[in-house]
């Protein structure tokens, strides 16, 4: 459609347009003009604080399953080995979902509100089976496909949602949403060690599915998606810095420049960064995932008493989350890319820090590694969640970040079904030494990023965009 730059008219009509397109120097178009308000019926704050209670909402699929297999292990007659298995088929439906979620999302075949309504129903049926089904396959389906399914298109869906509404300042917003898929479990996690036994569980995991239910139907049915090209009013995409905000949001841009123009799937993937970026998330992926379900059973190995082992578990989940939300802010001023390559070398020493506390039986130094091993476990997740609209643009973010997501196929698989395996054959050294190794491994193959299509050098997004015109 072809807009007048100034009063927003249509060519050869006389019906006035809400917005007006402009496009920078080297043709990234920006839809400016209408207000959250006007498209959402209220501020676009909501569009954070509703994923961000949803995202709480689904969080015990993953944070609180390890305080939990004591118990279905003994109900259920499962091995180690099995019920991790569960957790790991879990995590392949969780992120194998967001990319093809994604795509019937940005074709306009769902909405996001189908999207969290349904994954509010697969989810709640998910948690349910656990109760319900005592024969593994089922179990299997239950949990796994389904249970995963349905977090993984809450999970999609609430940090898309954030990043479309907030293009010129999605880090801190993006770790806050995802931060709450974290520590929104911790209660959960001392239900699981101090009050979930044989005698109550199904009651307790029938209530928590019903309240996943609940919440995340109720959040999901007002969210709605921005306009493609959608950029707030009050803020110049030109970094002409027309008031104090732009100024603000000017520092931003010049760490983290918006993409050079919108990449499709296909086209991000010719950059070589999409692929780059898949497979430095399933080395950190695996390694997250292999802290989160194994510290529990570490540290019950080693002879910690429940308070210290679901205290780690509560530190590791508090802190996952938390850090996400700080690196986030973070990022937006030391720059996305430099914040990663600092949270992966985090979070490989994290692993070598746990060990070697745990084995010298130190609890306080083993509950400090666990903050650790929380932060470095979880706030990279962020990090590329806004990484992937700051490299190829935000119309197609739901399927870029979904296949960039799809990682965790496979880091799902590595740190939860084989690193059992890993444990039972190597010990939990063998374990956390490999864990120390993969996390460094991602930090190198992080600093080879670079925004496709960016100028080489130190150039500023302000003075490479004069010149700038309106369409």
């Amino acid at each position: 459609m072809t807009t007048d730059g100034t009063t927003g008219e249509r060519s050869g009509g006389p019906a006035a347009l809400p917005y007006r397109e402009v496009t920078d120097a080297r043709g990234r178009t920006f839809r400016v003009g209408e207000t959250a308000h006007s498209l959402l019926g209220m501020g676009r704050a909501w569009m954070v604080w509703l994923p961000w209670i949803a995202m709480m909402g689904v969080s015990v699929f993953e944070y609180g399953f390890s305080s939990a297999e004591d118990t279905l292990q003994h109900v259920h007659g499962w091995t180690l080995t099995e019920s991790f298995w569960i957790a790991s088929i879990w995590a392949v439906f969780q992120a194998g979902v967001a990319f093809p979620a994604g795509r019937l999302r940005e074709k306009d075949v769902l909405s996001a509100r189908t999207c969290m309504l349904l994954g509010a129903v697969l989810a709640g049926i998910g948690f349910a089976s656990l109760a319900e089904v005592s024969n593994y396959v089922l179990a299997m389906i239950g949990y796994s496909v389904l249970g995963g399914a349905g977090a993984g298109l809450v999970y999609a869906t609430c940090i898309n949602m954030v990043g479309k509404w907030y293009p010129e300042n999605r880090g801190a917003r993006t770790g806050f949403v995802n931060g709450g898929f974290a520590y929104g479990t911790l209660p959960l996690i001392f239900v699981f060690s101090y009050w979930f036994h044989p005698s109550d569980f199904r009651v307790v995991l029938n209530v928590i599915a019903l309240g996943m239910l609940v919440v995340v139907g109720v959040s999901g049915f007002f969210f709605k998606d921005p306009p493609k090209n959608w950029w707030p009013d009050d803020v110049d995409p030109l970094n002409r810095g027309r008031s104090v905000s732009d100024a603000r949001a000017a520092r931003r841009m010049e760490k983290n420049p918006p993409a050079m123009r919108q990449f499709t799937p296909k086209e991000a993937i010719k950059t070589g960064q999409l692929p780059l970026m898949w497979v430095a998330l399933v080395c950190i992926g695996g390694v997250s995932l292999f802290g989160i379900n194994f510290q529990v059973p570490f540290a019950k190995s080693l002879g910690f008493g429940p308070l210290v082992a679901a205290s780690s578990a509560g530190v590791l989940a508090v802190v996952n989350g938390v850090g996400r939300a700080a690196v986030g802010w973070l990022s937006d001023y030391l720059g996305r890319r430099t914040t990663l390559v600092l949270v992966l070398l985090v979070a490989a020493g994290a692993q070598v820090g746990v060990l070697w506390s745990g084995q010298a039986h130190n609890e306080p130094f083993f509950l400090i590694f666990a903050f650790i091993n929380g932060f470095g476990g979880g706030a990279f997740y962020p990090l590329f969640a806004a990484l992937v609209p700051d490299y190829f643009g935000e119309n197609n973010n739901a399927q870029n970040y979904g296949l960039v997501y799809s990682a965790k196929l496979v880091g799902g698989v590595g740190g939860g079904g084989l690193a059992a395996s890993v444990i039972s054959a190597w010990g939990y050294s063998g374990g956390y030494y490999l864990a120390f190794g993969i996390a460094l491994l991602s930090a190198l193959l992080a600093l080879c990023l670079r925004q496709p299509g960016a100028p080489r050098g130190k150039r500023s997004p302000a003075r490479a965009l004069a010149g700038s015109k309106t369409a």
